[in-house]
């Protein structure tokens, strides 16, 4: 049984995560911004713009989405030490997986800065752009799922989620993330817009206009299957209901942003914006399990009737 102040850390570190999941779904969606507005060498310099920490007289709002993209990469980095140094410091105190976890995100930001900066030194190459998307992807949906973690009640134990929840969750939410990853090449090498003016390079927006069918599907019948599944399954209806209501909008932006012709940055973002917090929700519920009952939790095993069954 954890002592009241090893709940306290525990839920301290958890709202820590929770701020983390927002900074990091604003970090992707900013960062997507900065493309549609074709502001990703607004700041011709790394990791200053133009040379300062502060650019003034250059200031404008493709400047500043990549000046704001870059102080919030900056925060997260410096929240995600925090996090590490405290896994570090109460680590008897604190699940044994938390302090590598920590560890693994402080590298993988570490990696996003540098990515960040080739993105920008070599001049938006789409291969790089769509790695850093991909990292932003794999930071946000870890975060979650870690803040889903800490959040359990760490006074019940915790009882395995069941088996195609565990198997349907994940593969979800995999299948949502390659297919941003998916609309982020289109997007990262312009092919979208080269298919809508000219005719040219159409593969990848059929790729992505074909990979979406199967991805709904998929997200659409976990949430019913979870929905009829069970009890414990049910009770999750918020975050089922959210997902599928996700993936319904997203439908929606991505038949009106080609109807627009990609012409509204704003239905563009939004498109992004709905693809980051479905990974974020879907990761999240991958974590999820259900806990013992306050009964059980805290039964005197040694006098129980049970005992013989526990060996």
């Amino acid at each position: 049984m954890l002592t009241s102040s090893s709940l306290q850390i525990r839920q301290r570190l958890a709202q820590l995560s929770c701020h983390l999941v927002v900074a990091l779904v604003a970090l992707v969606v900013v960062g997507g911004a900065t493309r549609v507005m074709e502001a990703g060498l607004a700041c011709p310099d790394w990791p200053l713009c133009y040379g300062s920490l502060l650019p003034g007289r250059q200031m404008n709002v493709q400047v500043f989405l990549e000046w704001f993209h870059r102080l919030d990469a900056f925060v997260i980095g410096v929240a995600l030490v925090v996090q590490l140094v405290a896994s570090w410091w109460w680590r008897r105190q604190l699940p044994g997986w938390l302090l590598p976890c920590s560890a693994g995100l402080v590298l993988l930001v570490l990696l996003q800065g540098g990515l960040g900066a080739l993105t920008v030194l070599q001049l938006l190459p789409s291969g790089v752009v769509t790695a850093h998307l991909a990292l932003g992807l794999s930071l946000v949906a870890v975060v979650s799922g870690v803040s889903q973690l800490l959040l359990r009640d760490g006074d019940r134990p915790a009882m395995p989620s069941p088996w195609w929840w565990r198997l349907m969750a994940p593969l979800c939410m995999v299948a949502v993330a390659a297919q941003s990853l998916l609309g982020g090449r289109m997007a990262t090498s312009w092919a979208s817009k080269r298919c809508l003016d000219s005719g040219q390079a159409c593969q990848w927006l059929f790729w992505h206009r074909s990979a979406a069918t199967p991805v709904a599907a998929l997200v659409l019948s976990f949430v019913l299957v979870a929905l009829l599944a069970s009890a414990w399954s049910r009770r999750q209806w918020p975050l089922l209901v959210m997902a599928a209501a996700l993936v319904l909008t997203q439908i929606a932006l991505g038949v009106l942003t080609l109807r627009l012709g990609l012409s509204q940055p704003l239905v563009t973002i939004a498109h992004q914006l709905v693809a980051c917090l479905l990974v974020a929700l879907l990761a999240g519920l991958s974590c999820r399990s259900p806990v013992a009952s306050p009964q059980l939790a805290h039964t005197d095993l040694a006098s129980s009737p049970l005992e013989p069954c526990h060996g």
